[in-house]
This record gives structure tokens, C-alpha cells and sequence, in this order.
């Protein structure tokens, strides 16, 4: 029987077997599976399935806030933003999903802050100070206080031109500062004259040389001092001066009054033989007037120291010591 297919054209592919068919289902299904496993297990992860607490955040603005990013507390993540509205007023309401085995860190009380720095993102905070008063309700709407860092930049830039303004000032060739460091190297340069110090003191030549020498007149006049007072020294204190005399009359007045108590203890015993003998009158006038002859003479005696001493002590003289 003659072939009517012609030559030229290719043999059909032959079926597939229905086992290798199977197979490409089955691994085709296992992969769908484990992308919906993994799915779920990242939406589980994210808290997706875990009961949550919504807690409304109202700012002026919500720039620096996106979706996904998270509330702190204490530096531990405890709610994540869901989604931002724009209110009827034109604020922005950011509303937070915070887990209920979390929300137990906010109060009534709390404070939320919204922190915008110069450097990275923005941040959510919200701070408890007292964890004893009754816990946020769900769905409370709270004012979030915005700190921008970046407020404060055109502040910093006028501050920098100011003070770079002033440092151009100050350090210019008629400035203060080159006015003063003239002034320390004139201040210094009269330091090293002849002068010294004093003539950078007083400015001028005139002056310093009055100062120098009211200087030497002071060092002349003390070394006269010190003359005088060597031989106020000598004549008060030295061997032949008036403390030397004056201890020896002192002594020579402590022997005359020695001689005047025997005289008188002489007198007392005459006294008694006066009384004993009364009845010899001549014998007993002689002998009084010889003991007045005596007593005068010890009175001249004494009346001699003290005029000696009059003389050698200045006690009644007043003396004047005068420097020229």
C-alpha cells in the first residue's frame, strides 16, 4: 500500500507520559504553597492576625511620617503606623495599631512627641510617666508635640553670618584686636628700655626718672635710719650706755638704802636706850645729835643718787630725735 505522508515532513512528538504530568502539578502546587506559607508566616511576623488597639496621633503636619513606621516606647517598638488622614480642619491624623499585650504602656497621661532630625527620619515617641493611671482607650485621639531640628537651621545660619561678620571685624587691619596687639608690643618694648617696669607704668621718660629718683632719696634716707638706730644702740644698750649706768646707780641706791635702814634700826635702838636712861639728859642729847649728824648725811647721800640719776636716765627729760 503506497505512503501517501511525504517524505519531508517531521515525525509527531509522542504524548507525555501522565507520571512526569503529575509530577510538574505537584511541584508546581508546592511552590504556590510555600510563597502562601511564607506569606502569612512574614503578615503573622508583622502582627498582622494579633488583636491590636488603634490609637489617633493629630499633627500640624505629617511630614517626615510614612506608613509602617513604628511607636516607641522606652526604645522598644509597641505600635506601627496604619495608615495618615487628612482631617476637615487641614491636620493630620496618624492612625497607630498597637498590639493589646502592648498597650498597657499607654496612659491617660502619655505624651506623644514626633521628632524630626537634622539626620535620618523622623521618629514616634510616646512617654508614661505615671503607669499607675487608668490605661489609653482604644481609638483615643491624642496631640503629638513636633520637634523639627530643622526649624531652627535658618536661626543657626544668621547666628554663623552674625558671628563671622564680627570675627572680620574684629581681626581687620583697623580692628580692635590689631589695636591691642600694637598696644601690648609698644607695652612690651618699653618693658625691655632702660626704664624697665616702671617706665611702661608710667609712659614717659619724665616721670620714671622722678620715680627713680624719689627711689634712691627713700634708700638714702634709710640707711641713715639704719646709722641712727645703730647708735641709739650703742649709747642706750652698749657697755658705757644708759641702761649700764643706770643699773649700776640702782645699785649704788640699794647699798645707800641699805646704810639708811641700819641707821635707822641704829635710831630706834637709841630711841630705847633714850627711854631706859632718861634721867642721863647730856649723855643722851650728845648721842641724839650725833645720830642727826648721821641720818643727814645718808639724806645727802640719796638726794645725790637721785640727782646722779636725774642725769644719767632722761626720766623727767623730753628728748627729740630729728632726721634731716
Amino acid at each position: 500500500m503506497p505512503d501517501d505522508r511525504s517524505p519531508d515532513l517531521p515525525a509527531p512528538p509522542p504524548a507525555p507520559e501522565p507520571a512526569l504530568a503529575f509530577k510538574a502539578t505537584l511541584l508546581l502546587a508546592l511552590f504556590v504553597a510555600l510563597v502562601a506559607g511564607t506569606a502569612l508566616y512574614l503578615m503573622y511576623a508583622r502582627g498582622t492576625f494579633e488583636p491590636t488597639q488603634r490609637v489617633v496621633l493629630v499633627a500640624d503636619d505629617s511630614e517626615g511620617v510614612r506608613v509602617g513606621m513604628d511607636l516607641t516606647f522606652s526604645g522598644f517598638p509597641i505600635g506601627r503606623v496604619r495608615r495618615i488622614e487628612l482631617a476637615a480642619d487641614g491636620s493630620a491624623r496618624v492612625v497607630i495599631d498597637v498590639p493589646r499585650k502592648d498597650a498597657h504602656w499607654l496612659r491617660e497621661t502619655s505624651v506623644f512627641t514626633l521628632v524630626r532630625s537634622l539626620v535620618g527620619g523622623a521618629s514616634l515617641k510616646a512617654y508614661s510617666g505615671v503607669l499607675t493611671d487608668p490605661p489609653l482607650a482604644d481609638g483615643a485621639e491624642r496631640r503629638v508635640l513636633v520637634g523639627d531640628a530643622t526649624a531652627e537651621l535658618p536661626r543657626l545660619v544668621s547666628d554663623a553670618r552674625a558671628l563671622i561678620q564680627n570675627l572680620t571685624q574684629l581681626t581687620a587691619a583697623d580692628g580692635a584686636l590689631a589695636g591691642s596687639l600694637t598696644q601690648v608690643q609698644t607695652f612690651a618694648e618699653r618693658l625691655a628700655g632702660p626704664r624697665g617696669a616702671v617706665g611702661a607704668l608710667l609712659g614717659n621718660e619724665a616721670d620714671a626718672r622722678q620715680v627713680s629718683a624719689a627711689l634712691g632719696r627713700v634708700n638714702t634716707l634709710l640707711a641713715r635710719l639704719d646709722g641712727i638706730a645703730v647708735k641709739a644702740d650703742a649709747q642706750v644698750l652698749g657697755p658705757d650706755g644708759v641702761v649700764h649706768e643706770s643699773r649700776a646707780a640702782i645699785g649704788q641706791l640699794n647699798a645707800l638704802l641699805g646704810d639708811t635702814r641700819a641707821t635707822l634700826q641704829k635710831v630706834d635702838a637709841l630711841l630705847v636706850e633714850a627711854q631706859a636712861i632718861a634721867g642721863n639728859a647730856r649723855e643722851a642729847t650728845t648721842d641724839l645729835g650725833a645720830l642727826r649728824s648721821e641720818v643727814d648725811a645718808t639724806l645727802r647721800k640719796v638726794e645725790q643718787l637721785v640727782d646722779e640719776l636725774n642725769r644719767k636716765w632722761p626720766f623727767a627729760r623730753d628728748t627729740e630725735l630729728k632726721l634731716r
